[in-house]
């Protein structure tokens, strides 16, 4: 299934109802699973299901958020669903959709200049001075030409360290790979867990010493927090939203980045499309409060978000969810990959510091994509 935000409706709600006529147990969490050692694995039945969301099919999601500009990479829907069965013995395999040709990517041209992006980073700060916003993530775009099959290149960003939610998913025309470390919303046995990621250094000693000693990123990182944990009481039990971990340091690739741990026992009927609503987009990919800083994103960046700061994972046939955020992500239509990357901030950021961690994020996905 694929659905683009021209077409209207809520993407939640069709989401919840495809994977439900396909056999996926979404409309209650609540409801009493299949574990995995139980569930049907005969050839032909449903295993699962992979999930692609937009920046703009989660912005849907919320439905109060405003318009952002059109996406750089048309050709990619705002939600995909893809519902795998459990294979046969007769060997069969889906045909290559690209061709068969040398893999050579040319040169980044990226959507504004580092002036550019140091200037929208100071004027988030003037929205912040002027307490319109508490926190807004800005993220810019680059695309390069490439002839040849993506699909080895965007592969590739799986195995970055870190990324556990490292995997392609492709449609008709488009490809997305992703390299994220970050979960968006992971539910079993009717516990939903969030780990907002905010606060990056280089991976070295003195990185490390420098995130845990930063006021700025530990406001940054806790503001979020707060968001999510507020996302999640939308759903959850009375009382049962608790942080199971704050600040923790982990890397991904070169860098460090503090993250956190946030769980919620689900309330009683509470299904794919409440949870969805309740927490797309993802408070570290918008900022807070989410329906403002939503508005600055809007204005400030210059092009769309396409597949990234959106959602990607699997449902499977238990009914358990992991889907990951689309940071650290890239997609590619006809003839060009997309890449976004960019930063949380706040009232204490330094604008060439942000230009600067946007570009060390994309760094170690452009060597990758670069690389035949």
């Amino acid at each position: 299934m694929e659905w683009r935000s021209t077409e209207g409706g809520d993407p939640a709600q069709h989401l919840e109802d495809f994977l439900t006529a396909d056999g996926l147990n979404v409309r209650s969490f609540s409801t009493p699973r299949l574990s995995r050692s139980v569930a049907k694995s005969e050839a032909g039945s449903v295993c699962g299901a992979a999930v692609l969301i937009s920046a703009a099919g989660a912005a849907a999601m919320l439905k109060r958020g405003p318009v952002a500009k059109p996406t750089p990479a048309p050709a990619v829907p705002d939600l995909a669903v893809v519902v795998y069965e459990h294979a046969g013995t007769d060997g069969a395999r889906t045909p290559r959709r690209w061709p068969l040709s040398d893999w050579r990517l040319g040169e980044w041209e990226p959507s504004w200049t580092p002036e550019e992006h140091a200037a929208a980073v100071a004027a988030a700060r003037e929205a912040i001075g002027r307490g319109d916003v508490y926190q807004v993530n800005v993220v810019g775009h680059a695309s390069a030409p490439y002839v040849g099959d993506p699909m080895p290149a965007l592969a590739r960003l799986g195995g970055l360290p870190g990324a556990h939610y490292g995997g392609v998913l492709t449609g008709a025309g488009w490809a997305v790979g992703c390299a994220s470390p970050e979960t968006l919303i992971q539910v079993v046995g009717g516990r939903v867990v969030t780990k907002p990621i905010k606060g990056t250094r280089p991976a070295t000693a003195v990185g490390r010493r420098e995130l845990l000693a930063s006021a700025k990123e530990r406001a940054e990182h806790i503001m979020i927090v707060d968001l999510a944990r507020n996302d999640l009481g939308r759903v959850a039990r009375t009382g049962s939203v608790r942080v199971d971990e704050l600040f923790a340091i982990r890397t991904w690739s070169d860098l460090w980045q503090a993250e956190s741990v946030v769980s919620a026992e689900l309330a009683d009927g509470v299904g794919l499309a409440d949870l969805l609503r309740a927490t797309c987009p993802g408070g570290s990919v918008t900022g807070a409060p989410k329906l403002a800083a939503l508005e600055e994103i809007a204005a400030l960046e210059p092009v769309g978000r396409g597949p990234s700061m959106g959602a990607l994972g699997w449902v499977d046939a238990s009914g358990d969810l992991d889907l990951g955020l689309t940071i650290r992500t890239a997609a590619a239509d006809a003839d060009r990959l997309h890449l976004w990357a960019g930063g949380g901030i706040t009232w204490g950021s330094d604008p060439e510091a942000e230009v600067a961690e946007a570009a060390a994020k994309a760094a170690p996905i452009r060597r990758l994509l670069t690389s035949s």
